[in-house]
């Protein structure tokens, strides 16, 4: 278990689930709400692990990469994102399941995920792979995986402060 290949198999599995519900347009509300409660399980939980596992260990090895400076920089932007993802996921549970409203939101959760994983996938991820051990990305990558087994069935999802997280990780 390598954290990085654990974090890119999550990434993999987000995109396919939004890829599913794109051909669910004519699905019934619980079948929507079905797929969606996996999702919205896997994007909370997912995040949280990156905060208790990843972020530091990549704080305290990182050097920056991707266009970022360091790893504080990939961090904060990081944990803004994982904000807005908290944000939009809220918003897609504030409609009921296949209303256009919905679809919006659910939309909007896909499109700030994605953007999410993908710097990630070229700043954080690749800064981690190439200054940390492998034992070290072993023992992250099981640490995360229990942690994700641990909270299978969700987790409370809440905000957290990109500059107080830094501060107090670094």
């Amino acid at each position: 278990m390598d954290i990085a290949e654990v974090i890119l198999s999550d990434h993999h599995e987000q995109r396919r689930l939004f890829a599913l519900l794109d051909e669910m347009h004519d699905c019934r509300p619980e079948e929507l709400d079905a797929v969606w409660n996996r999702l919205r399980i896997l994007l909370e939980v997912h995040a949280k692990a990156e905060e208790e596992l990843f972020y530091p260990a990549l704080l305290d090895l990182g050097r920056g990469a991707g266009g970022k400076d360091s790893a504080g920089d990939e961090t904060t932007d990081a944990i803004h994102d994982h904000n807005e993802i908290r944000d939009a996921v809220a918003e897609v549970t504030g409609h009921a399941s296949g209303t256009a409203q919905w679809w919006a939101a659910v939309a909007k959760t896909n499109e700030v995920n994605g953007d999410h994983m993908a710097e990630e996938e070229r700043e954080g991820l690749a800064d981690f792979r190439q200054h940390a051990p492998l034992d070290l990305r072993h023992r992250l990558g099981l640490a995360f995986s229990i942690f994700e087994s641990a909270h299978a069935s969700g987790i409370k999802a809440r905000d957290v402060s990109p500059a107080e997280y830094v501060d107090k990780n670094q």
